[in-house]
């Protein structure tokens, strides 16, 4: 099978003097993790969610007081552009894959032109209708990055950046896994206050009865969002025991990159990335 066969075609492409706000809008439209950045009618660069989701929590005073719709993408884009040619075969794609710890290309021909992207979850979805036998156990499956559901965003940006990692299993206080944080719920969360800081919730507290036995209530501003507000529930799990290209295939119908192994708790999660290195020992 060749690179042609698994690529998306057409590409979502962008001029890097767009916004970051433009970037993640068609992202969020399109349900889309990458855009390829296009000048002079060739690829100069890409972004990612997570490009966009890290930055955002970057805390240079100049950066915390434009938002995102007021920031170009050129200053949030990858430039070190890798590319792939449609006759490369899925192995040869794992390979690029891994060494530079990417996680897609764009598809060109031999004018450097656009033609295609191919991306882990392409990668996934190959993987999943292939015969054979291995399971979940097998696959060098990721520990887990979990946090409590009360964590900030702030957090929770830490913690993966900590563990470079881009998923969180999000935990009940009894320790239940109850959703999981990604990076599109990182960036396709409104992550901008009006000085461009991190998303805040405005949230309503009661006060002891008026004497006319009327609940008094005062509103409380500028709360920090955190875990639970923008995780995704309910989670999506795979067993230890189940065959690994079924739960490739769970993947690819819940258009998820990873997903969590739960046994006596949560045990890791089985990432593109892990199924990226099983593909390149076929």
């Amino acid at each position: 099978m060749k690179i042609k066969e698994i690529m998306s075609s057409p590409v979502y492409v962008v001029s890097p003097d767009e916004t970051v706000a433009r970037a993640r809008n068609l992202m969020l439209r399109h349900r889309i993790g990458r855009l390829v950045l296009i000048e002079n009618n060739k690829p100069i660069g890409i972004v990612t969610k997570k490009d966009i989701s890290r930055r955002l929590n970057q805390a240079e005073p100049e950066w915390r007081r434009r938002p995102i719709d007021s920031i170009p993408i050129r200053q949030v884009m990858t430039e070190s552009l890798i590319t792939i040619y449609p006759d490369a075969t899925p192995r040869q794609l794992a390979g690029l894959m891994v060494e530079n710890n990417i996680g897609g290309l764009p598809v060109v021909n031999d004018k450097d032109e656009v033609i295609g992207i191919v991306t882990k979850w392409d990668m996934i979805r190959y993987f999943s209708e292939l015969p054979l036998k291995l399971k979940v156990k097998d696959m060098k499956i990721e520990p887990a990055v979990t946090i409590h559901r009360h964590h900030t965003i702030s957090h929770v940006l830490y913690e993966l950046d900590s563990n470079s990692s881009d998923r969180a299993v999000v935990l009940e206080d009894n320790d239940k896994p109850v959703g999981i944080i990604t990076s599109s719920n990182l960036a396709f969360t409104e992550m901008k206050s009006k000085t461009g800081g991190l998303p805040q919730k405005e949230i309503k507290m009661t006060r002891k009865e008026s004497a006319a036995g009327r609940k008094q209530y005062r509103y409380v501003r500028e709360v920090p969002l955190v875990a639970e507000d923008i995780m995704s529930y309910p989670l999506i799990s795979v067993d230890l025991e189940d065959l690994a290209t079924d739960a490739a295939g769970i993947m690819v119908k819940e258009k998820i990159n990873g997903v969590p192994v739960i046994g006596n708790g949560v045990m890791g999660i089985l990432t593109g990335e892990n199924i990226v290195n099983a593909i390149l020992t076929l």
